[in-house]
């Protein structure tokens, strides 16, 4: 045997697409995981040559599932960043649109039974312990992929996925503001560490001498704003009690600018070595909750309302992303209780998967 057969669903999440495996048809070292998911991507190649990566960091995620013991989840949700030229997998961080096609995987792989009409899938994101509900489209008990709605960043139309978001709040440093500060200064940058979804450094665009509304390329072509921002990533991750993040994907950085095209706010979202070409569903959330948190770098940014839930709009690099904010003014200070979303999910493929034998020799 010179390779090892692996069953897969092939996926389009949200802005992001990528494989979808049953965690059982993998192995469970972390280690051997990592040496298969880098041979399945194709990494260490700009065009993933060698494997089915898209060349660009939001086509080498991979979601792997698997029926949840817990009493309130369905479905463990088990991500992992898959590097484009270095072989190199990161499974601290979560990813929002490859968990748009979550449901109606785990309804495919018969891991949840549909419902006629529509499903809802409880989903436990085993990389930051959040809490999500997927309500799925399931006319006669099977997954539908058509529908009438769009999303930026994704052609055509499809069935919606709605998203609610619960218990985002510290999922990776256990705290809102990890660093216990609003605001921190940082190589003569102001910026705001949160962790809501997903942990990030949040910083105004014109404090680093940009408009903010700059297209994904322009950005990524300017080394100079990547050299400044990454030192400050990496000083800021430190404060947050992240230690070294040199190899990893986390925390991310965010930027905000007044708005232009009728949102709340324009925002680009970097992966970090490049710039998201849409925005991700969890950077989404903390962005949104870094706008309406008082005191923030995005004081002064968007006008707001004492509405909850608050609507959201983020300005992103291809259009734009709502996001509904439910949150609380208390005795005990400024609370985000939940966050939801719409995005779209589609089955592109399914079958298997072939990793080298020497790799791993399967289960």
């Amino acid at each position: 045997m010179s390779q090892t057969a692996i069953p897969f669903f092939f996926m389009r999440g949200g802005t992001s697409r990528g494989p979808y495996f049953n965690r059982d048809d993998l192995p469970a070292d972390l280690d051997v995981l990592a040496d298969v998911l880098v041979a399945a991507v194709g990494s260490g190649h700009p065009l993933n040559i060698d494997g089915i990566g898209g060349g660009v960091a939001v086509t080498t995620k991979v979601a792997m599932l698997s029926r949840s013991d817990g009493d309130w989840a369905d479905v463990d949700y088990f991500f992992a960043q898959v590097g484009v030229e270095e072989r190199r997998v990161d499974f601290k961080p979560t990813c929002g649109n490859i968990l748009s096609g979550v449901g109606p995987a785990a309804i495919e792989m018969g891991l949840v039974t549909a419902r006629d009409g529509e499903t809802t899938i409880n989903i436990h994101a085993v990389n930051t312990g959040a809490k999500v509900s997927a309500l799925v489209q399931t006319p006669h008990g099977v997954v539908s992929y058509d529908g009438d709605t769009q999303i930026d960043g994704v052609p055509g139309k499809a069935a919606p996925v709605a998203l609610q978001f619960m218990e985002t709040v510290g999922g990776v440093t256990g705290s809102f503001l990890p660093t216990g500060n609003v605001i921190d200064t940082i190589d003569g940058i102001d910026v705001t560490c949160m962790d809501v979804a997903m942990p990030m450094v949040i910083a105004r665009a014109d404090s680093f001498g940009l408009k903010g509304y700059e297209s994904a390329t322009e950005l990524d072509d300017n080394k100079g704003f990547y050299t400044h921002m990454e030192a400050i990533r990496r000083e800021a991750a430190r404060l947050m009690g992240m230690g070294d993040v040199s190899n990893s994907v986390t925390p991310k950085f965010g930027l905000l600018a007044k708005a232009t095209q009728g949102g709340s706010v324009a925002a680009r979202y970097f992966m970090p070595w490049k710039c998201h070409p849409t925005m991700a569903v969890t950077g989404a959330q903390c962005l949104a909750s870094c706008v309406l948190t008082p005191g923030t770098v995005a004081n002064g940014l968007a006008p707001l309302s004492n509405e909850s839930p608050a609507l959201i709009v983020l300005e992103h690099a291809s259009g734009k992303i709502d996001v509904a904010v439910d949150y609380e003014h208390s005795a005990a200070g400024f609370e985000i209780k939940s966050a939801g979303l719409v995005r779209t999910a589609r089955k592109l493929a399914s079958g298997t998967l072939f990793v080298p034998a020497k790799v791993w020799e399967g289960n």
